[in-house]
């Protein structure tokens, strides 16, 4: 074993010697100063003996004292007993190649020895074929050489790891050479691909140290094989029967051209959309799909692409995803002063959902509160009341007297921030909610208002609303079951007259459609704007004149459009919902070792979020285990309880969230866990890795084709030294027993003569 510090000192500076098989190493200033102290304590020993009453003894003492300052001071100088030591058995050639996914990709150059023609393999396939050739048994011979051989497999035994599809290049060359004391040189087969753990020039500077060498041998093209690959869908946990749900795709394409093709989605019972796109060259194109479900229960879903003219990769043009459709009914509270016409037809549009139970707050400045069905006599003003409701609906009211007041105002935001549940701000001419800008909804509105103009904007002449780049991709906007043609249906739709006097959007927030002739220095003003909010979500209506959309169509798009609106907001709350416990979590289709946020709302048996308690969350994992977790109580009043797991490989994850001292409350959930798939096939190599790696261990780089090169190379390598073991006597334990044993000697010895 080495020093640790003489590898730290300056070559002028430094001290080197021998006695035989015993070596020094030490500083000038230290051999000074310690050759100093050396001499004055044989000077002090030598006075002593002189003065000494009893010289014999005397004597013998101080010769002690000088022989144990003797060894300090040579301890100093950092002694080490050097031996070498013969390895036994034959130098061992070790040759590892690569047999993981990217290996898969066709892109390797061969020569049939049959029709001495060129053909095209896998890179899996060459490394075999370079494997299974007898100039390996040449080299053993002439070298003296003994020859083995391992694949990466064989080295991965992590589960988690082949899962993600990873490869740890670094970890591999390790655990190649580690049991390998004769290495005369690593043989490496490989694209170069890595993408988990160090990097591979870490193991390469220890095979330097070691006097290893590393023969690389790249496989693979350097370009990318032409391809079109359906790299992820986004698609939501679950959807409402009856209804449309948007799917979320991205596609990756390395062809050197623009393809105009078709993406086709399948369900279980043959039923099938499609959808014309058009992918750029040589880019990552995203895009979403509408699916309607039809039957409750989950689902399997097929997502695919034709294989283009040439493509050489077909097994990733196809990805298949689950999803589960069911009934669901939302409960919604409609408030609002003057029953308006935008009121009346947005309360006939919720009544008549079969998916819908809504409540209405009628505060008629003038005629008192609204009485009829569907409507309820008082704000409910306690969070065990507000809490039922998915969705509220704030129409043209604000804060002050017949109207809302400020505590009615905290429970909103609360319910918002803290159920997951959607607010929907729909301004009208009164301009009632400017007074809710300096509420506790002020925060939730997702626009800002110019406050010279409460009362809106009109017009004489109607102007259309016009949709945005996020409004033609978002479901709320979607009026139509063909994706194409929702631009036109819009541009039909009759126009509006008045409008809210918004400036611009709040930071974060999504404008889906503006105004068609008005502008500012901000742009376009926004008229439907989304922002999240806490754990819910809010949206901003600006115009008050949907209702006209019934013109010449009745209910089609009206309806469909508050229907998607109430599913859209109430969406995150209903994951899983049961009597007591509602849990939703984010992300909704995590990757594997990707943090996932969970929030439990629990209540007690009268309805009332449950002020206190404690609330495990059980988590089993595809493999089975079950963990439990405690989670701590964030909000009091709202019955709120939050953690966090990180699922770590792919697979469907079960959560039950139960209410500790009532076993019979709880509540279950699946998430499902797709593996990252870091390593794909038909991406170019990595030769320069490779190349790397050789000159950092002082091997080389050869071509398959120069295989014949190896022998050669090998025979030029220095020969194998004897090994050099080293151990430190500074710090030996034997030196140290001794160092205390003459120290006790002389204690001792000059206890009987008599000195202190």
């Amino acid at each position: 074993m080495c020093s640790p510090y003489k590898n730290h000192l300056p070559k002028s500076e430094a001290v080197n010697f021998s006695l035989g098989p015993i070596t020094f190493s030490s500083s000038i200033l230290l051999v000074v100063l310690g050759g100093t102290l050396l001499l004055a304590t044989g000077f002090l020993c030598l006075r002593a003996f002189t003065r000494a009453t009893r010289p014999v003894r005397t004597g013998l003492l101080e010769l002690l004292r000088f022989t144990v300052a003797s060894l300090i001071f040579l301890l100093l100088l950092q002694p080490e007993w050097t031996s070498q030591v013969k390895e036994q058995g034959d130098p061992e050639l070790f040759i590892l190649w690569d047999d993981t996914e990217s290996m898969e990709t066709l892109d390797a150059m061969t020569t049939d020895e049959d029709t001495a023609t060129s053909k095209i393999v896998s890179r899996k396939e060459l490394a075999q074929q370079i494997i299974a050739n007898p100039i390996w048994n040449q080299i053993a011979e002439s070298e003296n050489l003994k020859i083995r051989t391992a694949s990466f497999q064989s080295l991965h035994s992590d589960k988690k790891a082949s899962q993600l599809s990873q490869t740890d290049l670094n970890q591999a060359i390790t655990e190649a050479v580690e049991d390998s004391s004769r290495l005369r040189g690593l043989v490496l087969l490989s694209d170069g691909d890595w993408n988990s753990g160090l990097p591979p020039a870490t193991a390469s500077q220890q095979l330097r140290i070691s006097k290893t060498p590393i023969f690389s041998i790249p496989l693979g093209s350097l370009d990318s094989l032409p391809d079109l690959e359906v790299s992820s869908i986004n698609a939501p946990t679950y959807g409402v029967v009856g209804e449309q749900i948007q799917i979320p795709f991205t596609i990756e394409s390395s062809l050197s051209r623009e393809v105009r093709t078709i993406v086709q989605l399948k369900g279980p019972n043959g039923h099938q959309v499609s959808k014309d796109i058009t992918i750029p060259p040589q880019s990552t194109y995203y895009d979403q799909i509408l699916w309607k479900l039809e039957d409750a229960g989950a689902s399997t879903l097929e997502l695919s692409l034709p294989v283009a003219e040439g493509e050489l990769i077909e097994s990733n043009n196809t990805r298949s995803f689950q999803i589960s459709a069911k009934e669901e009914s939302i409960k919604v509270l409609v408030i609002e002063s003057l029953p308006r016409w935008e009121y009346r037809f947005l309360r006939n549009a919720l009544s008549r959902d079969p998916g819908v139970e809504v409540d209405c707050l009628l505060l008629h400045p003038e005629l008192g509160v609204g009485n009829g069905p569907d409507y309820i006599q008082s704000f409910p003003d306690q969070p065990g009341e507000i809490q039922k409701y998915d969705v509220i609906f704030l129409g043209d009211i604000g804060i002050g007297e017949n109207q809302l007041t400020a505590e009615q105002a905290t429970l909103i935001r609360g319910l918002v921030e803290n159920q997951a549940s959607g607010i929907v701000f729909l301004p009208g001419p009164q301009g009632l909610q400017k007074t809710l800008r300096d509420s506790p909804l002020g925060e939730l509105i997702p626009v800002e208002l110019d406050a010279q103009k409460p009362l809106g904007t009109s017009s004489q002449n109607p102007s259309p609303l016009v949709l945005t780049a996020e409004g033609r991709k978002s479901l709320l906007t979607s009026l139509s079951d063909n994706e194409a043609d929702n631009p036109a249906v819009w541009k039909r739709l009759p126009g509006f007259y008045w409008s809210a006097a918004s400036i611009k959007a709040k930071t974060g927030a999504r404008v889906l459609a503006v105004h068609d002739n008005k502008r500012n220095r901000y742009g376009r003003l926004p008229l439907i704007v989304s922002q999240s909010f806490g754990s819910g979500k809010v949206l901003f209506m600006g115009v008050d004149s949907a209702w006209r959309w019934r013109k010449g169509v009745a209910d089609r798009y009206h309806y469909r459009f508050w229907r998607q609106v109430a599913r859209w907001m109430s969406y995150q709350r209903n994951l899983a919902s049961g009597d007591r416990l509602r849990i939703f979590y984010s992300p909704e289709r995590p990757k594997p070792n990707q943090i996932v946020s969970v929030q439990v709302n629990a209540f007690a048996p009268s309805g009332i979020p449950l002020r206190k308690g404690t609330l495990y969350l059980d988590i089993t994992s595809p493999e089975g285990p079950i963990r439990r977790i405690e989670l701590p109580q964030e909000n009091e009043l709202w019955g709120v309880f939050s953690g966090s797991f990180t699922p770590d490989i792919s697979g469907s994850w079960q959560l039950e969230a139960q209410i500790a001292g009532a076993p019979d409350q709880k509540i279950q959930t699946t998430i499902l866990t797709e593996p990252i798939l870091l390593e794909k096939k038909g991406k170019p190599s990595r030769p320069d890795v490779m190349k790397e790696m050789s000159q950092i261990t002082q091997g080389a780089m050869i071509t398959p084709e120069r295989l014949s090169d190896l022998s050669d190379l090998l025979r030029q390598l220095p020969a194998q030294e004897p090994r050099l073991n080293r151990t430190p006597l500074w710090s030996h334990w034997g030196t140290l027993l001794t160092l205390i044993l003459l120290l006790s000697i002389f204690w001792i010895g000059r206890k009987f003569n008599g000195t202190f």
